[in-house]
């Protein structure tokens, strides 16, 4: 699903026009966003939660070159699927 395809389904299923679901949508992806890059956890009950969790430095290989790399560390998001969500792909 793509993000327009996203905002057609909660326009048709909120009934609001697709510019309103459109605002909706992209202002709670950046909120998300927002808070998870501030280092707060986002959670859903029963849908997961979203994360920015710390990656440590590791060694790698450049593939071109072959040369050994160390790979800084940093931070990544994350995603975990809350327990209703799993269930529902089982």
């Amino acid at each position: 699903m793509t993000k327009a395809e996203l905002i057609a389904a909660v326009a048709e299923k909120t009934e609001l026009s697709k510019k309103d679901s459109e605002k909706a949508v992209v202002c709670m992806i950046e909120t998300i966003m927002g808070v998870v890059s501030a280092g707060e956890k986002v959670t859903f009950t029963g849908f997961g939660s979203f994360e920015a969790v710390h990656r440590a430095e590791r060694n790698g290989i450049n593939p071109s070159t072959g040369e050994k790399i160390v790979i800084p560390a940093k931070k990544i998001p994350k995603f975990k699927a809350g327990k209703y969500f799993k269930e529902l792909c089982e």
